[in-house]
């Protein structure tokens, strides 16, 4: 039954046209055979490759059931790859060593070998080094003695001088510092013997006694030993006497609140061990003293500083086509010191065995504690690792030294020397030492006693024209000092950038040119270095200006030289 239109058009009653079915039985047909409709017939004119992979694509959308079996066809490939790996086969995975772990200077060295033996753009570099001059004026010594005699003593004063040649020298001048404050006599200090440096030299064996009293007669009173009559009440035996365990570095109100109450009621004291006892800031009354003791009381014994007078003369032969100037290098790369680092260098296995043997002698146990971790690596980037011989050969090489500069080398038995000592010879041929500038039966007198032998190496570092610090002491400190004290306040001392240095030598790809403008910065920032004032907590017998020196200025000289 059709329906009609309600509506009346024009008069006329249109039936309305029948309802469109919701699908065609037609399609409904279609879709249940393919699923997504019938596809057109390929176009004429296609490729045979084109008809091919219509008809595939056909046959696929045609038949969904195909899809099904993907997942298994995928499968049964992947266990037919499979089958074809070997898996005893581990691929290797390369890991880049970290910053430090590696000893790579050797390699450096092979690689900038050529060009630094071809550059001679840097002559005449040890006359040219020190630039840098103190604005202003300079810096000339001041320290003035005492003319009036001394009162009464308040007591005596016993110390015992701890460590090697350097830190023994500080007791001394902290000993006479503490004795002029506290008005007391000081006995001359008794020389500690240490299982590490094996030195049973007494004060007179490597200082000028007579000279040290002599010196300091208005300021300390010296002797050399307590008189009878005090230590019959102690039984002869100074073991007997109140001992002082002093804390490091106390200040001088120290010694004045709790010393001097017990010297005045003992008269006599004992300070045991002494070294680095006294605050580096003290006041100028006590200042004045330690540079007194320093820098004008305590010379080396006759017998030292006629030898080592005598190889710095030869020395200066030596480098007389430098018009007399040299190096001196304080090279620490002895067996103990190495240990005591725990880096690695370049001994592979026998190195190692080396070293484990080492700590144990002179540190045992300290470096095998349960839960402690030694990092080379890590010590090494920090630039705590001690300069080898080849580093620093390579360091002088690129601020400017060739080959014709003449070097003394002051060092203890060098670790491993025929090898270790081959490159740096190969980069400086005038390499000195005092076993090599002195006679055999010149040092026969000094030979097993480290003290005296470092006394020697003090004296010609003392006077050479550049001094190398590698690594930290108090050696350098006294050495840096002293040469402030000597050459008009300015330390002509490079002290390299040790850290830095790390990562230039952990960078065996860097250039020769690139080398050598970093070294060439370090050299001239040792140079702007070397005129520095003393801070409150820095030494004095590093930083003698302001307290043993007096600053002049340009004017005042010019005055003094056109009234005479």
């Amino acid at each position: 039954m059709l329906a009609y239109n309600r509506l009346p058009s024009s008069g006329h009653s249109t039936p309305s046209p029948p309802p469109s079915p919701l699908r065609s039985p037609r399609y409904r047909h279609s879709r249940s055979k393919s699923g997504f409709g019938r596809l057109p017939p390929p176009q004429t004119g296609r490729t045979l490759p084109q008809r091919l992979a219509w008809l595939f694509l056909s046959v696929l959308l045609r038949r969904q059931g195909v899809f099904l079996f993907f997942p298994l066809i995928y499968i049964s490939g992947m266990l037919l790859y499979m089958g074809t790996v070997k898996f005893d086969v581990v691929p290797t995975i390369k890991h880049r060593p970290a910053p430090g772990s590696l000893y790579r200077s050797p390699q450096l060295y092979q690689k900038i070998k050529a060009e630094m033996e071809a550059d001679n753009s840097s002559a005449d570099a040890i006359s040219t080094i020190w630039k840098h001059s103190y604005k202003g004026g300079e810096w000339k010594p001041c320290i003035s003695n005492s003319m009036g005699g001394l009162p009464e003593s308040n007591g005596y004063i016993y110390v015992e001088a701890n460590g090697g040649l350097n830190q023994q020298r500080t007791s001394i001048c902290n000993a006479v510092a503490v004795a002029g404050y506290l008005n007391a006599t000081l006995v001359i200090p008794n020389f500690h013997y240490h299982s590490v440096w094996r030195d049973p030299s007494k004060f007179s064996d490597i200082y000028d006694e007579d000279y040290f009293v002599n010196t300091l007669a208005n300021d300390v009173q010296i002797v050399d030993k307590i008189p009878g009559y005090i230590m019959e009440r102690f039984g002869s035996d100074m073991t007997n006497v109140y001992n002082f365990r002093v804390k490091a570095w106390s200040p001088i109100r120290y010694y004045r609140d709790s010393i001097l109450p017990k010297l005045l009621e003992e008269k006599v004291i004992r300070i045991s061990p002494f070294a680095n006892r006294l605050s580096f800031d003290a006041p100028p009354a006590v200042q004045r003293l330690r540079c007194l003791a320093n820098y004008k009381a305590l010379r080396f014994s006759g017998p030292i500083l006629s030898l080592g007078n005598a190889l710095v003369s030869r020395m200066k032969e030596h480098s007389a086509k430098n018009g007399g100037k040299y190096i001196s290098v304080h090279l620490r790369f002895e067996e103990d010191m190495v240990a005591f680092s725990c880096c690695v260098f370049d001994g592979g296995e026998q190195e190692k065995i080396d070293m484990i043997a080492a700590r144990e002698k002179g540190w045992k146990g300290k470096f095998t504690k349960p839960g402690r971790v030694i990092r080379p690596g890590s010590i090494r980037i920090n630039g705590k690792c001690p300069l080898t011989p080849l580093e620093v050969g390579l360091m002088l090489r690129g601020m400017g030294f060739d080959k014709s500069t003449s070097i003394y080398l002051a060092s203890g038995q060098i670790y491993n020397a025929e090898k270790t000592m081959a490159p740096l010879l190969e980069m400086f041929p005038h390499l000195k030492t005092k076993e090599s500038l002195a006679s055999e039966e010149e040092l026969t007198p000094f030979n097993n006693f480290s003290s005296r032998m470092a006394a020697i190496d003090y004296t010609v570092c003392l006077h050479s024209e550049v001094f190398v610090t590698t690594q930290g002491g108090n050696f350098p400190h006294f050495l840096m000092g002293h040469r402030r004290y000597l050459y008009g306040g300015h330390s002509k001392t490079i002290r390299p950038d040790k850290r830095k240095l790390a990562l230039i030598f952990d960078s065996p790809n860097i250039g020769w040119k690139n080398f050598k403008r970093q070294m060439l910065s370090m050299r001239s920032h040792s140079d702007s270095k070397g005129f520095e004032l003393k801070r409150p907590s820095d030494s004095i017998y590093t930083f003698p200006c302001p307290d043993c020196m007096c600053h002049t200025n340009k004017t005042e000289d010019s005055r003094s030289s056109s009234a005479t």
